[in-house]
């Protein structure tokens, strides 16, 4: 039962939206910039940072494999609200893990609450900024990335600073959570009740079994798969530099914590240009030609970010790598948006691929890393950015009721 809105219910619904967005994005940056913080107190190595991050993988990829039957039962609004206070209790929690208790298994469950809350609301997120597209009726989600991505410019920029100034991570991390707990709550009563979203009004719903089976059709189209191939390669360069850039710079080039926060900021502002004025650029020459030219510049960034023999350069290369990562993930879900008939069901699978190479990726990469060295690792997303670029075909439009089969 999708009703009419009013152009002051829209905006306030577009702008909750942007906010959910970026409150996801500080959450990821604020964990991410205190890596070497965290390892510091903790006394860990990199092998058991990779061994955290598994752990925030595996409850993330449960929150996001869920996504769709938390939408059936709750729906996207209330979800939402659910999902956020529970990455922002995470978040908390890992600061108080950190430096209050000095416990590793109090930040693992941090991280648990962390990633699996993030995991949800990722997809519903993704579901409602789509929609709020087809009712536009032009390219407009990268610019909700880039809300996500100017979560993590403040979230590493707060994190550069607070290590700069010494300041603990429980603080930072309490601070944190709070702002985003407080932000769910105001985002909750401007979001409206829509169909789509599988939120009918309470005496229209259809059988929890039947929405449950129409969360989850879209994982039976090839189309499906073929668009997560193009998601994954970037989602995996984008997981992977918001995890590991900042201790890339610090071990792999020397550099002090400070700066490789900074790396992971100007990699964050990189993406969140593009994000912000790619949408004009997407509809003047399409999805599939913008697909491939960022592949190529994130796979020229990545590989200046490991080879470069000075700090300038290593900030160039992380730079053209966040440019390179900025849409593959949003056109990626733009494309399984095309038929808005069917949009959620798509968008939520689509979103659930993307998001297991996102956050499941890095936790590999810590693990590798342990054995052939951290800048040497990153060579594995130099292959799978070029993977995304070579299959970006499957982005191509399609227009409502068309077949999902891929050429």
């Amino acid at each position: 039962m999708d009703t009419a809105l009013t152009r002051s219910q829209f905006v306030r619904w577009r702008i909750a939206i942007f906010a959910i967005f970026l409150a996801s994005g500080l959450s990821i940056a604020t964990w991410a910039s205190r890596v070497p913080s965290i390892a510091a107190a903790l006394q860990i190595d990199k092998a058991q940072i990779g061994l955290l991050l598994l752990g925030m993988g595996i409850a993330s990829i449960v929150g996001i494999s869920t996504g769709p039957i938390v939408m059936a039962r709750t729906g996207a609004r209330l979800g939402m609200l659910i999902g956020m206070a529970v990455f922002g209790s995470g978040v908390i929690l890992i600061g108080l893990g950190t430096d209050v208790l000095g416990s590793v298994p109090v930040v693992i469950a941090g991280l648990v609450l962390f990633g699996f809350g993030n995991g949800s609301v990722d997809v519903m997120m993704n579901v409602e900024a789509t929609a709020i597209e087809q009712h536009m009726g032009r390219t407009i989600l990268p610019v909700f990335h880039a809300f996500f991505s100017f979560g993590t410019v403040i979230g590493a920029g707060a994190g550069a600073g607070a290590a700069l100034l010494h300041l603990d991570v429980a603080t930072h991390a309490g601070i944190i959570g709070a702002i985003i707990i407080a932000a769910a709550v105001v985002c909750f009563f401007q979001v409206p009740v829509r169909e789509a979203a599988l939120d009918p009004a309470p005496d229209e719903k259809a059988p929890f079994r039947q929405r449950v089976h129409t969360a989850l059709e879209a994982w039976r189209e090839p189309r499906t798969y073929a668009l997560g191939v193009v998601m994954l390669g970037m989602s995996f360069a984008e997981g992977g530099a918001n995890d590991w850039i900042a201790l890339g710079v610090v071990e792999g080039h020397g550099a002090e914590a400070g700066m490789g926060a900074l790396a992971l900021t100007v990699f964050s502002v990189g993406m969140t240009v593009v994000r912000l004025f790619g949408g004009p650029l997407v509809d003047r020459f399409g999805r599939v030609a913008v697909l491939r030219v960022l592949a190529v510049t994130a796979a020229s960034g990545i590989l200046l970010f490991i080879l470069a023999p000075s700090l300038p350069l290593v900030l160039l290369g992380a730079v053209l790598w966040g440019i390179g990562a900025s849409l593959g993930f949003p056109l990626g879900m733009s494309a399984a948006a095309d038929d808005p008939a069917k949009a959620a069901a798509r968008v939520s699978a689509a979103a659930t691929i993307g998001y297991i190479a996102f956050l499941g990726g890095p936790p590999v990469l810590g693990l590798i890393s342990q054995h052939f060295g951290l800048l040497n690792t990153l060579f594995i997303l130099v292959a799978l950015v070029i993977m995304s670029g070579l299959f970006s075909s499957a982005a191509r439009p399609l227009r409502a009721g068309e077949p999902v089969t891929t050429k």
